[in-house]
């Protein structure tokens, strides 16, 4: 039963991931590019531009890679967290089924989503290189820019060729420390807010409502390591602007001040509520459904 409920995770966190990431997708366009770039007065600004020079597809730019990759990630994060968590719950309590303490479901969290960096650093960084490359080569030319990139593949391939296969990989360890803390967060603040709002009878309200709140409570904590993971994987044309992850984040600090590592909070906020709704409405549905069927 146990190694049924192992896979049953695995199967429902990659469909909930898949699902999240059409409905984000666009958010997170506008999110990097504000991020990465300073021509742009604000989010309607950047929505306004993206869609005058681009039309509806920039907005999609690019989103073919992440399903795939973020649809694995997500199956990796979450069969991680529940194999650690039940562990968790044998060693401190001698069964797994045993309700889990706080901090069990916050170290479960901060595995899971440190595990899964291995899988989705090398598509967020296509997802990255895409969403912005009209805009950087702009910067460096008067005429209409030529995108470098023809599509996933291509990205993937030249990155890999230019820049190695660890040009793959920049910015990961800006990653894990955005995406651990950020499963941590997220799905220890789901859980709560399941238990304390769930009345008998009654799942599907709350987990909407508990999957857009404990997605906010992810991201506040972890939108400085996003913006600063940004702008390393978009440090790539003409002169390279920063040494390293340090550095990164000492310039942004020196030329920008304390308040750049928010900038982006409130579209990731915006974004997280129907987001995080379709991830996790999702995978409860997934898991229903297989527990039916097995």
């Amino acid at each position: 039963m146990q190694h049924n409920r192992r896979i049953m995770d695995f199967i429902a966190g990659s469909a909930g991931g898949a699902f999240g990431v059409m409905v984000g997708y666009p958010f997170d366009t506008v999110k990097v590019n504000i991020q990465t770039q300073n021509m742009y007065r604000g989010i309607w600004h950047c929505v306004q531009s993206t869609y005058k020079n681009q039309g509806v597809y920039g907005f999609y730019k690019g989103m073919t890679m992440p399903v795939i990759a973020v649809s694995l990630s997500f199956s990796l994060a979450f069969g991680t967290y529940r194999n650690v968590l039940q562990y968790l719950c044998k060693l401190r309590h001698g069964t797994p089924e045993a309700r889990p303490a706080t901090c069990d479901l916050f170290l479960s969290g901060l595995t899971g989503g440190v595990a899964q960096v291995l899988l989705v650093s090398p598509a967020d960084m296509v997802k990255v290189r895409l969403q912005c490359q009209r805009v950087a080569f702009s910067k460096l030319t008067a005429e209409a820019p030529k995108p470098k990139y023809h599509g996933p593949i291509h990205c993937l391939l030249t990155i890999a060729r230019e820049e190695g296969a660890l040009g793959l990989y920049k910015g990961a360890q800006a990653l894990a420390l955005r995406d651990g803390p950020f499963f941590a967060t997220f799905l220890t603040s789901y859980h709560i807010i399941c238990e304390q709002l769930t009345p008998p009878g009654l799942t599907e309200p709350v987990v909407l409502l508990a999957g857009g709140l404990s997605g906010m409570c992810g991201w506040c904590v972890s939108t400085p390591m996003d913006l600063i993971k940004a702008r390393l994987q978009m440090d790539w044309i003409g002169q390279r602007r920063y040494r390293g992850f340090l550095h990164c984040i000492t310039d942004s600090v020196r030329s920008e001040g304390p308040g750049v590592f928010f900038r982006g909070l409130s579209l990731n906020c915006m974004r997280a509520v129907p987001v995080n709704m379709a991830v996790l409405s999702s995978y409860e549905i997934v898991m229903r459904l297989l527990k039916q069927t097995n």
